[in-house]
């Protein structure tokens, strides 16, 4: 006789991916407010933009935050100008070498010191030189400005490019003699 069983099997499997770790970033940027007073203390212009923080700069700040290398607070402001609507920055310029940009140097002194504030303790931490904003008496034939920079030393090349920021539409300043440019930077590290 024949004795037929029949088998029923179920196999149930589960699995689980779970993100172990904590993830988290910080965004880090800059703003350069210039505002452009004619002879007379008049207002003739203003310009709000955001800065590129070249990769020395970015490189610097790591370098001295975290491995303790030699470190001063000296920083100086400087103006760009040119050429035209070709002004460019990029990430690798450094300030020994930024083909798309020259220096704008019509003005008395060398570059302006950058005298900062005190770090906010918030999200973001922020800080400015705005109580004490950069600035530039135009001399000569005056001309063109299209931007500002953030360096490490007063005059040449051989410091850090920390960033460099182009003026928004409409683009390209002209500026006269007697004008004076005011020109703040204002930093912020933002755990996002």
């Amino acid at each position: 006789m024949f004795n037929a069983k029949a088998v029923s099997v179920d196999d149930i499997g589960a699995s689980l991916v779970a993100r172990t770790g904590v993830s988290h970033k910080t965004a880090a940027g800059g703003v350069y407010h210039v505002q452009c007073f004619d002879k007379d203390g008049n207002l003739k212009w203003e310009d709000k933009t955001h800065n590129l923080v070249v990769n020395q700069g970015l490189q610097d700040m790591n370098a001295k935050y975290f491995s303790g290398s030699a470190y001063t607070a000296a920083w100086f402001v400087g103006l760009v100008t040119g050429p035209g609507s070709g002004t460019t920055f990029a990430a690798g310029d450094t300030l020994a070498s930024h083909a798309g940009w020259t220096e704008f140097t019509n003005y008395s002194g060398t570059r302006k010191a950058a005298v900062f504030g005190t770090a906010t303790t918030a999200d973001p931490s922020v800080i400015s030189n705005s109580a004490s904003p950069a600035a530039f008496t135009i001399s000569g034939a005056g001309g063109v400005v299209a931007g500002a920079f953030l360096c490490s030393v007063t005059s040449g090349t051989s410091g850090i490019l920390f960033s460099e920021s182009d003026f928004q539409s409409p683009g390209d300043r002209t500026v006269v003699s007697g004008d004076v440019l005011n020109v703040t930077y204002t930093f912020s590290l933002d755990a996002a």
